[in-house]
Order: structure tokens, then C-alpha cells, then sequence
């Protein structure tokens, strides 16, 4: 099941949010400051591709710098990702079977706005990175 709502996702809204961090990722890594900004952008990007199946857990050792770099991804990058999930969000949930889709996108709001401190991992092993 995981399989076909991943491939009507990817038809549906799943490659251009993609896209979207993609884009971010690469403008955020045209400095050495914002590498690790980029990286995540690829990580949430990947994420976004394929969001059924997987979730994201807090990282108990991100410590403060994980802070200051989300409050720093807020403005440069993760409002505009939030905002693309939102709209796309709301179009899908305008039919009765896209509801699930724009409730997942829904679910990748939290971590488009602030991903630093945050572990992609299956849903069916949620602690096994701990």
C-alpha cells in the first residue's frame, strides 16, 4: 500500500516539492556557511519524494547549534518550503482521495520549517536509530 500512495504522491506533488528543495538546496550551498543547510534541504528533499512509510524523529544530541541553525533556516529557506506545502496541501485537499496526499503534506510542514535536530527514519523502526 505504501508503494502505490508513493507513486500517485510523486505524480500528484511529490517531484515538484522535490524540485523546490532541490532549488533551496542548491542556492544554500553556494557558501561554506550554508552547507549544512543544503544538506538538509537534499535530506527533507529525498523525504518529500517519498513520504509514505517514513517519518522524522528528534535527535536527542542536537544541542544548541541545531537552534540557531533552524531559527537561520526559518528565514532564509523553510517558510517559503512551508508555504509551497500549505498551498499544495490545500489543492489536494479539495477531492475526497487526495485528502491523505494533503494531509501528508501537511505532515512535512514541521520539518520543512525546521529540520535541523530531525532523523528520517521507517515508521515500522522509529527507535532503532537511538
Amino acid at each position: 500500500m505504501k508503494t502505490i500512495l508513493n507513486v500517485i504522491w510523486l505524480v500528484l506533488s511529490g517531484f515538484w516539492l522535490f524540485l523546490g528543495y532541490l532549488a533551496a538546496g542548491l542556492v544554500l550551498c553556494i557558501t561554506i556557511i550554508g552547507i549544512p543547510f543544503g544538506i538538509a534541504a537534499f535530506r527533507i528533499g529525498v523525504y518529500a519524494l517519498w513520504p509514505f512509510g517514513y517519518t522524522t524523529v528528534e535527535r536527542r544530541d542536537a544541542g544548541a547549534p541545531s537552534c540557531i541553525g533552524n531559527v537561520l533556516w526559518l528565514v532564509l529557506a523553510g517558510w517559503w518550503l512551508a508555504l509551497g506545502h500549505i498551498v499544495t496541501g490545500l489543492i489536494l485537499c479539495i477531492t475526497i482521495i487526495g485528502i491523505p496526499f494533503g494531509i501528508a503534506n501537511f505532515k512535512l510542514i514541521p520539518v520543512s520549517l525546521f529540520p535541523l535536530g530531525r532523523e528520517i527514519v521507517r515508521t515500522d523502526e522509529p527507535f532503532a536509530q537511538r
